[in-house]
Parts: C-alpha cells; structure tokens; sequence
C-alpha cells in the first residue's frame, strides 16, 4: 500500500470484520479502482475501537498529514544510524513488491496486489531484482 495516501488515510471501516481483508475504494487510490488487499497474519489485531469514521491512527475523522510517515522516518534514522539514509519510507513498498514477486513468481499477481494500472509498471519495481528467466531445461534437446 502507498504510504503517504492509501495508509495514512485507512480508517476502521476499510478493514473486513475479521481483520483479514483491506477494501480500499476507488477514491482512496492512485489507479481510482477498488482495491482488496489482504492484511498478513503476523499485522492482524483485534479491532479494539468501532468508530465507524475514525482513522486508524489518530483516532478521529482527520488524518495525520501527508508528511506525517516519512518525518517520523526521518527521526527515527537519526537515531538508528545502522539504517542506511538512502532508505525512504516508500522503499518498504519496492521491497514488499520484490518479495511478492520471489514468492509468486506472478507478475500478474505483483499487478494486482500493488495495484498498478499495467504490467510495464509492476516490471519497474524489479528492475534492480536478478531473476533467472532461463533453465536448463527450458532448452531445446540436441
């Protein structure tokens, strides 16, 4: 999910009852298409608050800025110097894409969950990634 738009604005309502599912609407997104997005089970909690309209992080009906994320990043590797200062807060979503990818092996299923509008832009985010297209079995017998 896209930090600074699809994130920071999720409210309880976007979430199934069961915390398992994301429905985002086509307003809250890039591709303005509806959007289902699973929630991993390691990241699943008990909805603990029922206001309908509150987002999930501040608990009211405004959310946090559009800056909010990547400040509290930037705070945070100030005083994690491990972390390398290269690293953006929307580098967290190339890195989910690339995993995706590795599990699946599906660049229509990469599509889908990153919610892009074509396959050419699901192809940028592995443009770094070393993908072995050929086996050896893939060639033809002499």
């Amino acid at each position: 999910m896209r930090p600074h738009q699809e994130i920071r604005l999720l409210k309880w309502t976007d979430f199934s009852d069961d915390f398992k599912y994301i429905r985002l609407a086509g307003d809250k997104v890039k591709s303005k298409r509806n959007r289902v997005v699973p929630v991993p089970k390691t990241l699943r909690i008990e909805r603990l608050k029922k206001r309908e309209n509150a987002n999930i992080f501040t608990g009211t009906e405004k959310p946090y800025n559009r800056g909010y994320f990547s400040t509290l990043w930037k705070r945070f590797k100030k005083v994690h110097k491990e972390v390398d200062k290269h690293i953006t807060i929307y580098s967290f979503r190339h890195s989910g894409a690339i995993e995706i990818f590795k599990r699946t092996g599906s660049l229509t299923k990469l599509q889908r969950a990153m919610g892009h509008s074509s396959l050419q832009v699901s192809l940028t985010y592995l443009r770094g990634l070393e993908v072995t297209e050929l086996k050896e079995e893939d060639m033809p017998m002499v």
